[in-house]
C-alpha cells in the first residue's frame, strides 16, 4: 500500500504542496467546506490522477457523477505519475455547491509539486542497486527472498593503520599487491546503467562496503524549501558506518556522515546529478541482542521557512508576484514537518565456517623447536594438495605450535564480494598476536570473542568444528551445522565461553550442536570426531574414534597368532607393550568402556542433529587412558586428529603393531578410507605433539574455499 498523506484545504487562498512519486495524497475535502454546501465537485490537471472514495467505493475521475456528497467518509485521493519540470506545474480544483445551486458557493485550489525521492540498494541481491518493486523495507530469507545485505568491514585494506576498518572513520586504500593472503586481484566494481555518474574504480576500502542510492528527481528550486535528512535508529547506529564523497572521487573527500554519535545527516541534491550515492559498512557481527538487521531512512521535510516562489498568480505585500506556496511573516520559525520517508534493511551478512569436505586453499603451521620434520610432512601434503603453505614462524608463535586451537577460518560474503575472516579465539597464548600482525590484511578479516570469566581449554578452536551440509528430517542446513564440545551431561564441568557460544549461535546460518567433550582431558571434539569426503551417500564420511572397534582389531590380531607383536616400534624410550598385554590390561579395558560409552552418546546426537545413518559413520580404532578425574587422552596417535586436504589425509602415524612388517592399525585405517577415493599419509607427531596432548590437525589450520551455496537463500 502506498504511503499516504493528509493535505488541509482552503477556499479562502491557494494551498502549495509536494507530492512524492509513488504516495497519495488524501485531500480533505469536508474540513475546507464553506458551511452551507452540501456537494463538491473536483477537477485537475493531466497530470493528477484522482479518485473519489464513497461508500467504500473508490471511482476514477473523470466519471458519470458530476457532483460528489460531504458526506462523512467521502474523501479525495491523488497520485502523480511523473515528476514535476516547473514547481506547481499541475493543480487540483475543488469546487463546492449547495443543496440546490448552480453556482459554487466556494472553490479550494491546490498547487502541485511532483518529485521523485527514493532510498535504493541491492534488494534483488544481484550485485548492483538498482530500482525495484521489491519491499525495500523489509528482509526476508530463501531462494525468492529479498532485502539488501551488508558486510562488517573487518579487513585493513591499509597495512599501515593500526586498527581495522571498521574502527575509524576513514577510507582506506592501499598500494602495491597487499600481503600473501591477497589471492584476488581487485576488480572493478559493477555499477548499474541506472546510476553512470559513479566513479567506475573505487578505492578497495569502499569495495568492501555496500551501496545506498538516493535519487531525487524534480524541480530543483524545490529542494531549497525542503530538506533530505538520511538517518539510522538510534539502536542502529553502534553496528554500520556510512560514508558520502559528494560529487567528489577524489579517496580524502569521503566523510563518515552516519554511525557511532551521528545519528542524521542532511543531503543536499546537486543541481546537475539526480543520484547520491552512501557507501556502508558494518561494525558488529550478529549477536545476543542485535539480530543482524539494521534500518536506514531518508524524510522529505517542509520547512516553511524556505519554500521557494513558484510561478503563481498572486500578489504580495510587497508588490509583484505572490506563489501559493509563499509564507505569511506570522509563521516563520515554525519547525520542519516531514511529509515522506522512504526506509531501507539491510542484514549484516555472519561469518561462516568451512568443513573438512571444502576444498584447501591454504595450509598453516607453526615451526617450533624440534618440529621441522613435522613441518616439512604438512609441506609435503600440501604439495599433493597444491596447495600453498604459510609456516608461522618461532617469533611469531612464541613456542606455541597449536593453530589450530588459536584461530578459526571462515568468511563472509554479499553478492558483490566476498572476503576471508579469521576467527580469534580467547585462549590468546603464544599465537595470540598472530592472526592480528600476519592473518589480518587487505580482504582478509578479522573477527574476535574475549571470555571475561576465563579461558578455559573448550574455548579453543580444536573445540569448534563444522559439518559438511546436510538434510534432518526435511529440514536442510545447506551450510552443516556447527559442532561444539561442553560438559553435559554431568553437572558442572568445563563449558565453551558464553560470549563464543552466543555469537556462533547468532549467526543463524550453521546451528550449532553440543556434544559431550568434557570427558576428555584437554575436551576438544577434534579429539573423537572427524569428516572426510566420500564419492557416494551423502558426500562425507563422518569418523568417530572407537575403542570397541580397536579391541576388536587387536583380539583379530591375537587369535591369528601375532599377541606378541609390540606397539611403539622403532620409538626409544617409549614403553612396548604387546597386544597380549594390552588386552589383559583390565584397568585399561574398563576405561576405555567408558570412553565407548561417552563417544556412543555423541554418536547418537551427531546422528540426530545431522540426519545420519551407521553407514554414513565410519569407526577408526583408537584407545585412550588416563581417569574419569584427569580425563581421557589418547593411548597411541590420535588417527581421527587428521588433516583433511581434499583426497589426502595427514593422519597421526599410531605406532601400532606390525603384523607382516605392517602396522596393523595403519591397514585397517586404509581399508576404511582408500576405498572412497582417499590417499594416506601417516605422519609422525609422536614427540613433537602427541605427548603434548595434541596430534596433526590441533598443529595445523586451513584456510577453505567458501560454499558454492549463497546463505541468504537457505531459511534458517
Amino acid at each position: 500500500m502506498a504511503q499516504q498523506r493528509r493535505v488541509q484545504l482552503s477556499t479562502q487562498r491557494p494551498t502549495s504542496t509536494v507530492c512524492v512519486l509513488g504516495t497519495e495524497l488524501s485531500l480533505d475535502v469536508c474540513g475546507s467546506a464553506p458551511k452551507d454546501a452540501v456537494a463538491f465537485h473536483v477537477q485537475g490537471t493531466p497530470g493528477v490522477k484522482l479518485y473519489v472514495v464513497h461508500e467504500t467505493q473508490s471511482v476514477k475521475l473523470p466519471s458519470s457523477v458530476c457532483r460528489w456528497p460531504l458526506a462523512a467518509g467521502t474523501e479525495v485521493l491523488l497520485a502523480m505519475d511523473a515528476p514535476s519540470k516547473d514547481v506547481g506545474d499541475e493543480k487540483v480544483r475543488i469546487s463546492y455547491f449547495r443543496e440546490a445551486g448552480g453556482v459554487p458557493v466556494g472553490r479550494a485550489m491546490l498547487y502541485l509539486t511532483c518529485v521523485e525521492v527514493s532510498l535504493d540498494t541491492d534488494v534483488s541481491r544481484s550485485g548492483a542497486v538498482s530500482r525495484t518493486l521489491l519491499d525495500k523495507a523489509t528482509w526476508t530469507w530463501g531462494p525468492d527472498g529479498h532485502g539488501a545485505i551488508l558486510l562488517v568491514n573487518c579487513d585493513r585494506d591499509d597495512p599501515k593503520a593500526e586498527t581495522l576498518d571498521n574502527q575509524d572513520t576513514a577510507i582506506r586504500s592501499y598500494a602495491g599487491t597487499g600481503t600473501s593472503h591477497t589471492r584476488n586481484p581487485l576488480s572493478p566494481m559493477f555499477f548499474p546503467p541506472d546510476f553512470p555518474f559513479l566513479q567506475p574504480f573505487p578505492p578497495p576500502d569502499l569495495k568492501d562496503m555496500s551501496q545506498m542510492v538516493l535519487r531525487t528527481r524534480g524541480p530543483r528550486t524545490i529542494f531549497a524549501g525542503h530538506r533530505l535528512l538520511l538517518h539510522v535508529d538510534f539502536s542502529d547506529a553502534d553496528k554500520v558506518g556510512v560514508f558520502y564523497g559528494g560529487n567528489n572521487i577524489a579517496l580524502e573527500e569521503y566523510k563518515h556522515v552516519l554511525g557511532g554519535s551521528k545519528l542524521a545527516y542532511t543531503v543536499k541534491p546537486s543541481r546537475h546529478q539526480e543520484e547520491s550515492i552512501f557507501y556502508v559498512e558494518g561494525l558488529a557481527f550478529p549477536n545476543v541482542g542485535f539480530s543482524g538487521l539494521v534500518a536506514f531512512h531518508v524524510t522529505f521535510l517542509e520547512s516553511p521557512e524556505k519554500v521557494p516562489a513558484a510561478r503563481g498568480v498572486r500578489v504580495s505585500h510587497k508588490g509583484g508576484e505572490q506563489s501559493p506556496n509563499a509564507v505569511p511573516l506570522p509563521f516563520q520559525g515554525l519547525l520542519e514537518t516531514p511529509i515522506f520517508t522512504d526506509t531501507v534493511v539491510f542484514r549484516v551478512a555472519p561469518w561462516i565456517m568451512t568443513p573438512n569436505t571444502a576444498a584447501p586453499l591454504e595450509v598453516f603451521v607453526c615451526s617450533v623447536d624440534n618440529n621441522e620434520d613435522f613441518v616439512a610432512a604438512v609441506g609435503a601434503m600440501a604439495e599433493k594438495a597444491k596447495c600453498p603453505l604459510t609456516v608461522c614462524p618461532l617469533l611469531e608463535n612464541r613456542q606455541d605450535r597449536w593453530i589450530q586451537d588459536e584461530v578459526e577460518f571462515g568468511y563472509v560474503q554479499a553478492p558483490h564480494k566476498t572476503f576471508p575472516v579469521v576467527f580469534d579465539s580467547p585462549r590468546d597464548r603464544g599465537l595470540k598476536d598472530f592472526p592480528v600482525k600476519s592473518i589480518l590484511g587487505p580482504d582478509f578479516g578479522y573477527v574476535a570473542r574475549q571470555a571475561p570469566e576465563g579461558a578455559s581449554s573448550l574455548d579453543s578452536f580444536g573445540n569448534l568444528e563444522v559439518s559438511p551440509p546436510v538434510t534432518v528430517q526435511g529440514k536442510e542446513y545447506p551450510l552443516g551445522r556447527i559442532l561444539i564440545g561442553s560438559s553435559f551431561p554431568r553437572f558442572g564441568g568445563r563449558r565453551m565461553a558464553k560470549a563464543v557460544k552466543d555469537f556462533l549461535v547468532a549467526q543463524q546460518v550453521q546451528a550449532p550442536v553440543e556434544l559431550f567433550s568434557d570427558w576428555l582431558h584437554v575436551g576438544h571434539v577434534d579429539e573423537f570426531l572427524s569428516f572426510v569426503p566420500a564419492p557416494d551417500r551423502k558426500g562425507f564420511r563422518l569418523l568417530l574414534a572407537s575403542p570397541s572397534a580397536c579391541y576388536q582389531l587387536l583380539k583379530e590380531k591375537q587369535e591369528e597368532g601375532f599377541g606378541e607383536a609390540v606397539m611403539f616400534e622403532g620409538l626409544k624410550e617409549v614403553p612396548k607393550p604387546t597386544i597380549n598385554e594390552i588386552l589383559a590390561n583390565e584397568g585399561l579395558r574398563k576405561f576405555n568402556n567408558y570412553v565407548q560409552s561417552c563417544i556412543n552418546w555423541n554418536r547418537d546426537i551427531l546422528k540426530r542433529a545431522l540426519g545420519l545413518a551407521e553407514s554414513d559413520i565410519l569407526d577408526i580404532p583408537q584407545l585412550f587412558r588416563g581417569d574419569v578425574a584427569i580425563g581421557a587422552e589418547a593411548f597411541f596417535p590420535d588417527m581421527v586428529n587428521m588433516l583433511v586436504l581434499g583426497r589426502h589425509l595427514g593422519i597421526p602415524k599410531p605406532f601400532g603393531p606390525l603384523v607382516g612388517g605392517q602396522c596393523c592399525l595403519e591397514e585397517r585405517v586404509r581399508a576404511l578410507l582408500e576405498p572412497l577415493g582417499l590417499t594416506c599419509t601417516f605422519i609422525d607427531d609422536y614427540f613433537s605433539y602427541h605427548i603434548l596432548s595434541g596430534e596433526v590437525h590441533c598443529g595445523t589450520n586451513v584456510r577453505r574455499k567458501p560454499f558454492a551455496f549463497k546463505w541468504w537463500h537457505m531459511v534458517p
